[in-house]
């Protein structure tokens, strides 16, 4: 197959999804490894080495054990899928929502473990003096936090888009290779190499190389800045 022979409509499919995909995980990965980070960084407890241990096991999973373990928890056979049935009349499995779940999932140890460095760094001191004029921990969080921490929320928030963009083994499983409804970039590229069809892997290879080099040039950029 020739560039020419490629309609725009089976090109632009899998991108435009993969962006969507992206940028709703890449929200809300943010909001909730910024959470745990912001916990972690500033509390000790009994078994936190534990916990830690486990938010950070997906980045050491094989990406298809992810997937299998989402498959068991949010299939027919369990109870948020049996919920999702009886009260929505709708599956998670094999949708564009369980491609978020997987991109959430996969990228949620880099964002937090980013975003606890980021958090570490902030001085206390700093901290402790806005809570004595009467600061509430919310706009210590907003004023001082966040702000001497920008730096790392970017970068969390980057990693976070481009880990969920490059997403594969955990996004095949739960939300499979549906055209127009759940094929993703990478799902794309590997089925038009399996079928022979190097020039749409190409151009769909090319499309994310622009956008991953993109996403590291701004990264580079802001942090050079």
């Amino acid at each position: 197959m020739r560039v020419d022979q490629i309609s725009w409509t089976e090109f632009a499919s899998p991108i435009l999804l993969s962006l969507k995909v992206s940028v709703v995980s890449s929200i809300f990965v943010l909001l909730l490894g910024g959470i745990a980070a912001w916990g972690m960084s500033r509390r000790k407890f009994r078994g936190k080495t534990l916990l830690e241990t486990a938010i950070l096991l997906p980045l050491v999973l094989p990406p298809t054990v992810v997937g299998f373990i989402l498959l068991v928890l949010l299939g027919k056979k369990s109870w948020i899928g049996y919920l999702m049935e009886r009260f929505f009349d709708q599956s998670i499995i094999f949708t564009w929502g369980a491609a978020v779940i997987a991109s959430i999932v996969v990228a949620f140890p880099l964002v937090y473990q980013t975003m606890k460095t980021g958090f570490s760094l902030v001085s206390k001191d700093l901290e402790d003096s806005g809570r004595s004029i009467g600061a509430n921990e919310w706009q210590v969080l907003r004023y001082i936090t966040l702000p001497l921490a920008w730096r790392s929320v970017t970068a969390a928030y980057i990693l976070g888009f481009a880990r969920g963009l490059g997403e594969f083994g955990a996004t095949l499983m739960i939300a499979g290779n549906i055209p127009h409804k759940t094929q993703t970039l990478p799902t794309a590229i590997y089925i038009a190499v399996e079928s022979g069809n190097q020039t749409l892997a190409w151009c769909w290879a090319a499309a994310i190389i622009v956008i991953s080099f993109g996403l590291m040039f701004i990264a580079n950029h802001r942090a050079r800045n």
